[in-house]
């Protein structure tokens, strides 16, 4: 800035460098808009703030137009709001029960339900631990809903708390306000929203096959009651195992299921091939572990624990 003028090997001798480096620097300061030449010979020093507005300028042109172009989109998209939920109450009006096959669509139609979803979530999950796939799919839409003050209640059964994954994506939609219970039995995966669409598999061994979303008043009531049924059977999820007495094995397992089954001691005896009087202390000691006055609580405690499955 003091010597404007001088050549680059004058620079480069007063800087103690090679006429090389006084060239390259030149070069790069140029680039980036701190030297420009001067009418009269030499370069002229330009402060880093009216390089940058000079340096940036189209691209912060293009970004705003950009903006401009994506609100103007999202306006058009939007604007079409009320002709696509015109249309999808038409649609739900002709059909009572909708048939939707392929992931993909699946996903859609879930994202959809979701999405236009305004008070409550109700699912079953049976199959104990769910898959890596379905609990990445699940998590963000859950926690999207609790964020809005959607009530979510969850029921697994209970071999899912031995599935770590699934452990911890019930904690993590617990901690963000869902309800999340377990229990022996599931009749069949089975989401509810709003009370007044629940969606189902029309395959339970594929549920990639397809889904059968339904809203016939009369079924859904019917869904709505089984849904209830089994929560209320459920226990809350954040319940440790431990507190219930470890699962039986081996030989008080077959005892467990035979009893179970209404088999009586003499008739669980022979079966086994084992003394009366070992199978009375058996059997003792699973009605005191599940806390049950007679046999048939003791069965129903079993199930109820996922100790039948």
């Amino acid at each position: 800035m003091t010597h404007p003028t001088d050549l680059a090997s004058q620079l480069a001798a007063r800087a103690g460098l090679t006429v090389e480096d006084v060239s390259a620097a030149e070069e790069r300061l140029a680039q980036l808009g701190l030297l420009q030449q001067s009418p009269g010979g030499g370069w002229v020093a330009i402060s880093p703030e009216s390089a940058a507005d000079a340096l940036l300028a189209p691209f912060e042109q293009d970004v705003l137009e950009r903006r401009i172009a994506m609100a103007a989109t999202r306006e058009r998209l939007h604007s079409l709001s009320g002709d696509y939920l015109e249309a999808r109450s038409l649609r739900f009006a002709r059909s009572s029960v909708e048939v939707v096959r392929g992931l993909d669509n699946i996903r859609a139609v879930i994202d959809d339900l979701a999405r236009t979803c305004v008070a409550s979530l109700d699912a079953l999950a049976p199959g104990g631990g769910q898959s890596e796939a379905a609990i990445g799919a699940a998590t963000p839409l859950d926690l999207e809903l609790l964020g809005r003050g959607i009530r979510i209640r969850s029921l697994f059964q209970h071999s899912a708390r031995r599935h770590r994954p699934t452990v911890h994506y019930a904690e993590l939609i617990t901690a963000a306000g869902a309800r999340v219970r377990s229990a022996g039995v599931l009749p069949s995966r089975m989401q509810i929203y709003d009370r007044g669409c629940a969606v189902l598999p029309l395959d339970p061994h594929d549920t990639a096959a397809g889904a059968a979303l339904v809203r016939d008043p009369s079924v859904l009531g019917f869904l709505c009651q089984l849904f209830d049924q089994c929560w209320d059977e459920g226990v809350e999820f954040t319940e440790r195992e431990a507190e219930q007495g470890p699962e039986p094995t081996g030989l008080e397992r077959e005892v467990l299921m035979l009893l179970a089954a209404g088999r009586t001691n003499d008739e669980i005896a022979e079966r086994l091939g084992l003394a009366q009087r070992s199978i009375s202390r058996l059997v003792a000691q699973l009605m005191d572990r599940l806390d049950a006055t007679n046999r048939f609580q003791a069965g129903v405690r079993a199930a109820a624990r996922g100790w039948l499955s």
